[in-house]
């Protein structure tokens, strides 16, 4: 074995052991590594469109140093305590004001842990008071949409005076051709404060309009003032600018909607802009406005909403003692 082969083999021991040393600190970094396992709690209900989710649920574990708390979409995420390993027994508690405390015996494990848990009970219904009939529910809103009010045209001509057939010699402005001399003009309208253009054309309508060309159109401070340059390479032409007049504004559109009714819940969402919500129902055949408001209230109902990512509001609503869907 010469000395090159006992330098190869020297470097490719070498890189072999680098490696065994790498996989074995990676392999124990992952084993140091705080397990944290992740799942969703929602409603428990035979009818699966009824299982909603549940929020502020916290959620504990003795091999967890700290609480965890399940946001608007019923997640939850709980780090383990430092050196848990997967496999190991591991016993979750949940706790909720508004529903039965629920323990849930389990493993350490890559899985996501799905959790139901059962409403308390509301009580019976007063038997002295029938019961309300809830019916023609739809749920109103209004949002902010950007309208045009059109408040009339604008028109202007300008003329570029030129003499035709004069030879350029390279004395600009030329024609595009570079032969014939040319002379360049420019023109603009204002729509005045608070106004924009729409549909804005500038053309050639009088002269040797073949022997023109519209250079430029530009539109400036948002839309209200529209400027044209042209040039022409023959006799005197006239350019005609025209354009709409409008004035936009923000209006108020009231929007309507039905909810889903699932048994004695209805559910509805409503886009991130919606303002004023409320819900119309008919109770006993009178129909009835409800503003919602900020805390959500209703009178023959419970509420509450979340916000998905999309910012987007879901809303649910369950029906109160004494009431019940026609």
């Amino acid at each position: 074995m010469n000395r090159a082969h006992r330098v190869e083999l020297w470097i490719g021991s070498t890189i072999i052991l680098l490696m065994i040393v790498g996989a074995l600190l990676l392999l124990r970094w992952r084993a140091q590594r705080p397990v944290s396992i992740r799942g969703a709690v929602t409603v428990q209900d035979t009818d699966s469109r009824k299982e909603e989710p549940i929020a502020d649920v916290e959620v504990t574990a003795d091999l967890a140093p700290e609480a965890a708390k399940s946001d608007s979409t019923g997640l939850f995420a709980l780090k383990l305590r430092r050196f848990v390993r997967r496999g190991q027994p591991l016993v979750l508690h949940f706790r909720q004001p508004r529903y039965h405390p629920l323990d849930v015996n389990d493993i350490v494990g890559d899985k996501l842990y799905i959790v139901q848990m059962l409403p308390l009970s509301s009580g019976a219904p007063s038997p002295i008071r029938p019961e309300v009939k809830v019916g023609n529910v739809r749920v109103r809103y209004s949002g902010r949409v950007m309208t045009e009010l059109n408040v009339g045209s604008a028109v202007q001509t300008f003329q570029i005076e030129n003499k035709g057939n004069v030879p350029c010699k390279g004395q600009r402005p030329c024609s595009p051709d570079g032969k014939w001399r040319a002379a360049f003009g420019a023109a603009s309208l204002d729509a005045g404060t608070g106004n924009e253009f729409r549909n804005t054309r500038a053309s050639c309508i009088a002269g040797p309009c073949p022997f023109t060309r519209i250079e430029s159109e530009r539109s400036l401070q948002s839309g209200q003032i529209f400027m044209v340059s042209a040039r022409d390479w023959s006799d005197t032409a006239t350019f005609l600018l025209e354009a709409e007049v409008v004035h936009p504004m923000v209006s108020q559109i009231v929007h309507q909607s039905y909810p889903v009714i699932f048994g004695e819940g209805l559910n509805f969402t409503l886009p991130s802009t919606a303002e004023g919500v409320s819900i119309e129902a008919e109770l006993d055949g009178q129909m009835i406005i409800f503003p919602l408001g900020p805390s959500l209230f209703l009178s023959w109902a419970n509420c509450n909403a979340r916000v998905n990512r999309d910012q987007t509001m879901v809303y649910r609503c369950d029906l109160k003692p004494g009431y019940h869907f026609q």
